[in-house]
C-alpha cells in the first residue's frame, strides 16, 4: 500500500518518495515493522489468550519440566501471521506474483493451523483437526502453487548465455551486453554443487514422448510433497521453547540472501545460477518473516509465555517450502531445512522400526528414546535450553553450508 502510494508520488519529487524504489530500504522497513508488531501485538495477545484460558493441555510423557508448561497460552502463531502480513501489505509490491503467492500460502496454512488449534483449545478435542483435512489443505495449496509457478506469465527465468552465443542473440558480444538469454517459462531448477547444469522436471516424464506437455504434472507432485513435508517438519520441530522460531529465523535470513542473488543479474551471473526476474521482491517478504520469527522469540524463549501452535508452525513450514520453490532452490531444502528434515525422519524411522519389530519379534522396539529427535535428547537428561541452542547452532551451520553451495560448484 505504501509502496503504491509513494510510487504514485514519485513524479512529484516528494522528498523521500524515491526510497521506496530500493529493495534494501523496504526490506529494512519490513523488519522494523515486523519486530514492532510482534512486540506490541504479542504482549496484548498473550493477555487476551490468558483471559480466554487458551492454555496448552500437556500429556505427561515423563519429560523434565514438561508439566510446568500446562496452561501456557497457545495459538501464538497469530503473532507471526500478523507480523508477516501487515508489513508485506504496507511496503511490498502487491502486484508481484511471488508476493501474492507467499501471502496466500501464509493465510491458507494459517487458517488450517488456526482451525486445528481452535478445535483443541475451545472444543477440548486433543486430536484437533482430522489429519485427512490437513492433508487436503496441504495438497490443495501445493496444487495451487504448482499451477502458478508452471503457468503464470510473470513466472519466468533466464539462463546465462555463453559469450560465443551473445552475437547470435544481441548482434555483438560487447562487455556492456547482458549475459542472460530471453525470459522463458520452463520447469527447471538449479542443481546444487554442479556447474552449468539445471534439472528439468520434464526428464521425469516416462509415459509419453511429449515430455514438456506433461512436465507440469510431475512438478505438481513434487511441489505437493515438498510443501507437505516441510510444513509437517516445522510442526514436529515446534516442541521446545524457541526451537521452531529460532530455526525459522535462521532459514528466513538465508532465503533472503538466496532471493537477492537470484533476482540480481550481477550476482546470478557471478554465481552462475538462473536469473529469476521479479524474484528480488521476495526479499521484503523474507525480511518480514525474519522479523516476525525474532519478535516471536521475545515471548517464546525459555520459559515460554506463549506457544505458536499449529497456527504458526504449519505456516512457517509452508512459507519456507514455497519460497524455495519460487526461487528454484528446492533441491537445497534438505540442507537449509535440515533440522526439520531430521525431526521428520526421526519420527518416520521410530514408527517404522517399531511396527517392523513388533511384526517380526512380537514386541515393538525403538531406535530413539523418544521422537521427535529433540525429545530423545530430553530423555538423555539434557536441559531444553541446551538442546534448543545446539539445534540453532546446527541450523546456522546448515545455512552457511547452503550458501556455500552457490559457489562450490
Amino acid at each position: 500500500m505504501l509502496y503504491a502510494l509513494f510510487d504514485a508520488l514519485r513524479p512529484y519529487d516528494l522528498p523521500g518518495a524515491g526510497l521506496f524504489s530500493y529493495l534494501t530500504f523496504r526490506a529494512a522497513l519490513a523488519i522494523l515493522l515486523s519486530l514492532t508488531i510482534s512486540l506490541a501485538f504479542g504482549g496484548r495477545l498473550i493477555k487476551v489468550l490468558r483471559k480466554l484460558q487458551v492454555g496448552e493441555s500437556i500429556r505427561d510423557l515423563g519429560l523434565e519440566g514438561q508439566l510446568s508448561k500446562a496452561g501456557t497460552p497457545t495459538m501464538g502463531g497469530l503473532i507471526i501471521l500478523a507480523a508477516i502480513v501487515v508489513p508485506v501489505l504496507l511496503v511490498a509490491d502487491l502486484s508481484n506474483v511471488y508476493i501474492q503467492l507467499l501471502l496466500i500460502t501464509t493465510l491458507w496454512m494459517g487458517a488450517i493451523g488456526f482451525t486445528d488449534d481452535y478445535i483443541k483449545v475451545f472444543r477440548k478435542n486433543k486430536q484437533g483437526l482430522r489429519g485427512i483435512f490437513k492433508v487436503i489443505g496441504q495438497v490443495s495449496l501445493g496444487a495451487l502453487v504448482a499451477a502458478v509457478l508452471a503457468f503464470h506469465p510473470d513466472v519466468t527465468m533466464k539462463e546465462e548465455v555463453a559469450a560465443s552465443d551473445l552475437k547470435l542473440l544481441y548482434g555483438e558480444a560487447s562487455a556492456g551486453r547482458p549475459s542472460f538469454g530471453p525470459a522463458e517459462q520452463h520447469l527447471r531448477t538449479t542443481i546444487p554443487l554442479v556447474k552449468d547444469s539445471t534439472f528439468d522436471y520434464a526428464d521425469l516424464v516416462f509415459w509419453s514422448d511429449a515430455k514438456e506437455e506433461w512436465a507440469w504434472l510431475v512438478f505438481m507432485v513434487v511441489v505437493i510433497f515438498i510443501i507437505t513435508a516441510v510444513s509437517n517438519g516445522a510442526n514436529l520441530t515446534d516442541g521446545l521453547d524457541g526451537l521452531a522460531g529460532g530455526t525459522s529465523a535462521i532459514i528466513a535470513f538465508t532465503l533472503a540472501i538466496l532471493a537477492y542473488v537470484s533476482g540480481s543479474v550481477v550476482f546470478a551471473s557471478y554465481l552462475d545460477i538462473m536469473y529469476i526476474p521479479m524474484s528480488g521482491e521476495m526479499i521484503v517478504f523474507a525480511a518480514a518473516f525474519l522479523g516476525s520469527a525474532i519478535g516471536f522469540l521475545w515471548y517464546n524463549t525459555y520459559p515460554a509465555q506463549v506457544f505458536m501452535g499449529d497456527t504458526g508452525s504449519l505456516s512457517i513450514g509452508a512459507i519456507i517450502a514455497v519460497f524455495a520453490l519460487a526461487i528454484r532452490k528446492e533441491l537445497l531444502i534438505p540442507i537449509l531445512a535440515g533440522v526439520f528434515l531430521v525431526e521428520n525422519l526421526s519420527v518416520l524411522l521410530q514408527v517404522g522400526y517399531f511396527k517392523f519389530t513388533k511384526k517380526k519379534y512380537g514386541e515393538g522396539r525403538r531406535i530413539f528414546l523418544m521422537s521427535p529427535l529433540h525429545h530423545h535428547f530430553q530423555k538423555k537428561g539434557l536441559h531444553e535450553s541446551k538442546i534448543v541452542t545446539r539445534f540453532w547452532i546446527s541450523g546456522i551451520f546448515l545455512a552457511i553450508l547452503t550458501l556455500i553451495t552457490l559457489k562450490l560448484r
